[in-house]
């Protein structure tokens, strides 16, 4: 038998050591490949949209080939180490170190190169899946055909070919130094009991409290600043939390004589104080790789949420066209909007709203006016509260909440233009009458006010309010082209249901970036658990066997299996969920917008994910113990 023989009998007849490593790669260039066939699709070159499109997906490209080496790198570092004892037989039978590092590396490059393969040819298999996901996604319907992605085959082919030849050199460095005895043991020496730094819990504790406290308590600009320290304060937290605080928990357990005692709680406890110390590394490499995929995609969906509620709060109203004083296309323009809608055969509702603009002294920012008789009569019709102001009384309808907490009632408003003081009496937040712009206040002043003010900044805004505004994109894309935008600034026409259209497909494409980069991060985070799960079979089994003929019955091992199943399954992801909550929340506040639909959305999806993952791994792990143990 040849040296490379001997290396493809080891990985074809090793298939349960292998398969783990394998299906991980294999995973990796699948995913990779399937951003390549976005990246270079050649339909999105040719788009508007294409530019933004394929620059996102080699972002998100080069953030999974990064992830992808350490992924690896990991996966291939969990399998030398279930195969010590293997490598000691073949360093008994005289192999050198050089041969032993040579078959390593020829096992690596074997598995790399079909990995690789398989990875590309399920990426082949369901392109046209995930290319019809992407087309929804992004909106280009029947732009984004099926083709032969003969560059993304290519480039994923070198790109990963790289890697595993890099990985499979590294092992060389991974393996140098060890002992026969060392291989013999491996994982399987005497552990002393794991200790625990009364000092560094309190640490953990506290550190976790103050991330806690600072990201709820901080509003508005104060988040984004926040941001970087609370992610520190909160991943060292962390990290001790897993290494120290869960040890001193489980040790005050253990010393709690009617809690230790009852029923198997004495096997589940003696053992989990080592699970948690061995898998601490892993626990806090799972929970921050699985608080990053929560919060950037709660994020993402709320974002989306938000932009679209943004533009259709109040009552929203399907198209608006504002005329300055001099446009004289106004009265055409107007015409047309109402032919086109009665051509659709839209039942609609206009309304004209005359404004003014003028400039705040204090300030500096425009404010737009209105007459009181225009803003009650829209109160009566929306069967709302009306106002009655007296002298230069107005009443302060703000854009924003930002424009809510800088009002003060005692501080007169001055217009500069027209040197008229106006004395502010209410601050009018839940009123559904149109604010006619993004970025000026609404003063709402006395008939004999408003006629008073000479300015030469007067507008007309025109305001169809249709029944089903969402179905009139049609038509608004028809307007758009017959109403083209004012070179002068004259005039001004928008189509909500179209401004809404390409809110959504702009944020769909984020929304599945951002979700395909989620789930792959939830997933190595499975099966960072996964690995650590079968790398220690072997020695479980001997563990079991041991506890088994001191008279443990089927029922209490599977009891004892499940639990530490379990914690092993859901302790990360439980304070992930709990580290995304807060992140949600503090977004929340910077956003000042309610997550909360979004946040038990994500978060309970991937919990759901969680639970459903740990009944499947559940069952094979019981099955390969009970088989090893009959």
């Amino acid at each position: 038998m040849t040296f490379r023989q001997l290396a493809y009998k080891n990985v074809t007849r090793n298939k349960r050591t292998y398969a783990a490593y394998f299906f991980s790669s294999m995973f990796s260039v699948m995913v990779f490949f399937v951003y390549a066939v976005f990246a270079f699709h050649p339909s999105l070159s040719n788009e508007s949209l294409g530019s933004y499109v394929s620059l996102g997906m080699r972002f998100a490209e080069s953030i999974i080939y990064v992830f992808s080496f350490f992924f690896v790198l990991y996966s291939m570092s969990t399998f030398l180490k279930a195969r010590k004892k293997e490598f000691g037989i073949f360093v008994i039978h005289g192999i050198s170190n050089f041969q032993l590092k040579l078959l390593v590396f020829l096992e690596n490059m074997m598995i790399g190169f079909g990995a690789t393969v398989s990875g590309i040819t399920a990426g082949l298999i369901l392109a046209k899946a995930l290319l019809l996901i992407g087309e929804n996604a992004i909106g280009l319907v029947g732009k984004l055909p099926f083709y032969f992605p003969w560059k993304a085959i290519i480039f994923t082919f070198i790109a990963f070919l790289a890697l595993f030849l890099f990985i499979s050199l590294f092992t060389a460095t991974i393996l140098r130094g060890n002992k026969l005895i060392d291989l013999f043991t491996g994982s399987a020496k005497p552990k002393p009991e794991p200790k625990a730094s009364i000092w560094l819990s309190l640490l953990a504790a506290i550190l976790l409290l103050a991330g806690y406290t600072i990201a709820l308590l901080v509003r508005k600009e104060g988040v984004f600043f926040a941001m970087i320290p609370v992610t520190i304060i909160v991943s060292i937290g962390t990290y001790f939390l897993f290494t120290q605080l869960s040890v001193s928990i489980i040790s005050a357990l253990k010393h709690n004589k009617k809690l230790y005692r009852y029923k198997t709680n004495m096997i589940a406890l003696s053992n989990l104080a080592y699970r948690m110390k061995d898998n601490a590394r892993i626990f806090f490499i799972v929970t921050i790789v699985s608080t990053v995929a929560f919060a950037s995609i709660g994020t993402l969906v709320g974002l989306r949420s938000m932009m679209v509620d943004v533009m259709t709060n109040g009552k929203p109203y399907a198209f608006t066209y504002s005329s300055k004083k001099n446009n004289v296309q106004e009265m055409k323009h107007v015409a047309l909007i109402e032919s086109e809608l009665n051509k659709a055969k839209f039942k609609y509702k206009e309304l004209k709203i005359p404004a003014k603009n003028e400039t705040s002294l204090r300030t500096g920012n425009e404010v737009t006016l209105v007459k009181q008789s225009i803003f009650n009569q829209y109160a009566r019709d929306e069967n709302e509260k009306t106002v009655l102001l007296k002298g230069n009384e107005t009443i302060y309808v703000p854009y924003s909440q930002k424009g809510v907490d800088q009002f003060n009632r005692n501080e007169k408003i001055v217009l500069k233009e027209n040197n008229i003081t106006l004395n502010p009496v209410k601050v009018m937040t839940h009123s559904t009458f149109p604010l006619l712009s993004t970025s000026y206040n609404l003063l709402v002043v006395p008939d004999l006010v408003y006629n008073e003010i000479r300015s030469s900044k007067e507008e007309n805004h025109y305001l169809f309010d249709v029944n089903g505004w969402q179905e009139t994109r049609a038509v608004g894309n028809i307007l758009l082209k017959k109403i083209t935008p004012s070179p002068d600034r004259t005039y001004f026409f928008s189509s909500l249901a179209v401004d809404v259209g390409k809110t959504t497909e702009s944020m769909s494409l984020i929304l599945f970036v951002g979700l395909f980069i989620g789930a792959v991060f939830f997933v190595a985070a499975g099966s960072f658990l996964y690995f650590r799960l079968y790398s220690d079979l072997d020695e479980d089994i001997r563990q079991y066997s041991a506890i088994t003929k001191l008279g443990l019955t089927e029922k209490e091992l599977t009891k004892v299996i499940t639990t530490q199943l379990a914690l092993l399954f859901f302790v990360p992801i439980i304070v992930a969920t709990i580290h995304g909550a807060i992140a949600l929340t503090a977004l929340q506040h910077m956003f000042e917008y309610s997550l909360v639909k979004e946040s038990t959305l994500v978060l309970g999806s991937f919990f759901l994910i969680q639970i459903l993952y740990f009944l499947f791994m559940r069952t094979r792990y019981i099955h390969h113990v009970k088989r090893a143990l009959m």
